[in-house]
């Protein structure tokens, strides 16, 4: 990791900001950017991302992605950093935000203010599923397109393009129509209402400021099914029976989201896979044959 910034962003920086920059600390956590705090003379700090320009399209998704969250964000109980600039240099390319403290803290509000995020952005949704403009999921494609119908969308936005990934490790498409086919046949039986997903939501992604509201971050955002973002939150761990019992209060889901979760859940073991093989391969093959056996597909 880099631990400095070069004069010609440090100067990009305080042209854009507006104060001269006292100290830049690299930040560790992330494994595809480069992160920062900044700390100006004029006693303000900020939080900036950096890559280099062959990456600027993850940085443009995101900025794109955080932006839409505080459009929907409900301010008294969750926290969606704002985009104070999304720009590049000759050789780089940055984003910057508000520094915020993540504590420790009760996940409650964290609950209520993802699922008001979900409840308000339904109240506008395109009625359709999709995203306008591809994306990323990690350092993978996230397909764009619109499609009217749930299946169908989750099956070929989403799943398709991990399982085409997947035939370098040993998935075979074919051996798998019937499972895809089945898929968006079960998933179109639900039914569900178009709703801004966060679309990345495991628990580095989130936390709590010190005054109990609950705080997103680096979205992979689209309109999907709200149970996505729930189905993933128990994917890896790190969520209390505070955040649930909190999403629960404002929005509650359907008795028959249980059975969705390791179908949804799916494309986020594919991906992990397809990024970092290993354990996760053999995880995506058991989740495959459960889904197998469970619906005879």
């Amino acid at each position: 990791m880099k631990k400095k910034l070069s004069e010609e962003l440090n100067k990009l920086i305080e042209s854009i900001l507006g104060s001269k920059l006292k100290t830049i600390t690299a930040v560790s956590g992330g494994c595809i950017h480069q992160s920062w705090k900044l700390e100006l003379e004029d006693t303000q700090v900020y939080f900036a991302k950096t890559t280099d320009l062959r990456k600027v399209g993850m940085l443009v998704f995101e900025a794109e992605g955080l932006k839409v969250l505080r459009h929907f964000a409900n301010n008294s109980q969750i926290t969606v950093p704002k985009v104070i600039a999304m720009t590049q240099s000759k050789t780089m390319s940055i984003l910057i935000m508000p520094w915020l403290h993540i504590v420790s803290n009760n996940q409650s509000l964290l609950g209520k203010g993802l699922a008001s995020l979900h409840k308000n952005s339904i109240k506008n949704n395109p009625g359709k599923f999709g995203w306008q403009n591809d994306g990323y999921i990690g350092s993978n494609p996230q397909s764009a397109g619109w499609i009217d119908n749930w299946g169908e969308c989750f099956v070929k936005l989403r799943l398709l393009p991990q399982l085409n990934l997947a035939s370098k490790w040993g998935i075979n498409i074919l051996e798998n129509k019937k499972l895809i086919s089945g898929l968006c046949i079960l998933l179109n039986e639900h039914q569900p209402e178009p709703t801004i997903v966060h679309g990345d939501l495991w628990s580095g992604n989130c936390g709590m400021d010190p005054e109990g509201r609950g705080i997103l971050i680096d979205p992979a955002v689209w309109w999907a099914d709200r149970e996505v973002d729930i189905a993933m939150s128990k994917l890896f761990g790190g969520f209390t029976e505070d955040f649930y019992k909190g999403y629960e209060s404002v929005f509650p889901l359907s008795n028959s989201s249980r059975e969705r979760i390791e179908i949804y859940n799916l494309y986020h073991l594919l991906n992990h896979a397809n990024m970092f093989g290993g354990s996760y391969i053999t995880q995506c093959l058991s989740v495959l044959k459960n889904i197998r056996l469970k619906y005879l597909f």
